[in-house]
């Protein structure tokens, strides 16, 4: 996220602003943001005297913003974290068409919190640095919190990726720590972790700790050190259908089926829109020796005798099946024009399709 990337420069360069609310569905910039507050705007002696770490479910607003309006000592700012934020009663429930309005909020009691918090809002102490780990939730936008917030102050609501944003998400992680990462580690990585960035995080990390700068991460050592099946995952998938071997094929479907969590059928068919892709790329391109087609497709050239076997397999014309399959698929995968096949059995019928 671009707004995540700048306010760590800003930071990194001591541009601190008053309050910072961060909220959201994406609990990864959330702490990457609200850690990197923690650790780094005191230093360790000022920590002790003027870092305060509170708990959402364990305090009010008023409690909050009593610690906020205090000085610091023999310090230039202090520091007050909330986290769990969401859990701040006072706050509600964050937006929905289900959640109460702020007006039904006030009447339930938190009138008085609430304009105390707008109140600091609209004046805060310059010395103190405010943080909300707001989770999972969003504020009511409706809310004069949430316009004040907007309006003076640094207000950062996260979104999930989608699972085909990952693999460019994996490859500049990785990047960031100076290491390399080819398109097809980047996607197994992507398929077998999912969505969770902490979690895929934390795995780069393991994956980088012995590499030295330049090095690449391979798809041998992801599946050596994180345990991803060498078997069955979405690369022998693709070469599966590409050899046209159907014992392979659905074995691997099968097994993708029945472990639907670490194989989600929108990464598999995200996949397997790249590999067809390439596929009728092969049949149109003018120079298919080695290294010219390892260039237009964007592999290394040690894939590219797959790729001359698969167009044997599948002519221009059962392409342009393929791909109206996968468009017809990835929409029943999301529920629509569906009625009560379950993920599993559409993604059966796909391959077979593909595959006769």
């Amino acid at each position: 996220m671009k707004e995540v990337t700048q306010l760590l420069t800003d930071l990194k360069r001591k541009i601190f602003k008053p309050v910072y609310f961060l909220s959201g569905e994406e609990a990864y910039y959330i702490d990457l943001i609200s850690d990197y507050i923690e650790k780094n705007v005191l230093d360790e002696n000022e920590q002790e005297f003027n870092q305060t770490i509170l708990y959402g479910k364990d305090v009010d607003l008023n409690t909050i913003i009593s610690a906020a309006k205090r000085f610091p000592m023999m310090s230039e700012y202090q520091v007050v974290i909330v986290k769990e934020a969401q859990n701040l009663k006072e706050l509600g429930k964050g937006s929905s068409e289900d959640d109460d309005d702020e007006e039904t909020t006030l009447k339930k009691g938190s009138t008085s919190s609430v304009n105390a918090l707008t109140s600091y809002l609209q004046s805060p102490q310059p010395s103190t640095i405010l943080v909300f780990c707001y989770k999972y939730k969003k504020l009511d936008k409706r809310s004069t919190t949430y316009k004040s917030l907007q309006k003076n102050h640094v207000f950062l609501e996260t979104k999930k990726l989608y699972e085909n944003q990952l693999p460019e998400w994996i490859t500049t992680a990785v990047q960031d720590h100076n290491i390399k990462i080819g398109p097809k580690a980047a996607f197994l990585l992507a398929e077998f972790l999912g969505n969770d960035l902490s979690k895929i995080s934390n795995e780069i990390e393991k994956l980088v700790i012995n590499l030295k700068e330049g090095e690449e991460i391979t798809v041998d050592a992801i599946q050596d050190k994180i345990g991803i099946s060498k078997e069955f995952n979405v690369f022998e998938l693709q070469d599966a259908l590409g050899k046209k071997d159907v014992l392979k094929a659905n074995r691997i479907i099968n097994y993708f089926s029945a472990n639907e969590k670490e194989h989600s059928p929108i990464m598999t068919l995200s996949v397997l829109y790249g590999y067809f892709s390439k596929i009728l790329i092969y049949h149109f391109a003018p120079d298919k020796s080695k290294f010219a087609i390892a260039q237009t497709l964007g592999v290394n050239p040690f894939f590219v005798d797959g790729f001359a076997k698969a167009a044997q397999n599948y002519s221009t014309g059962k392409l342009k099946d393929i791909f109206k399959y996968l468009k017809e698929y990835d929409l029943k995968t999301k529920g629509v024009n569906n009625g009560v096949t379950d993920r599993g059995e559409l993604m059966r019928e796909l391959i077979f399709k593909i595959l006769h």
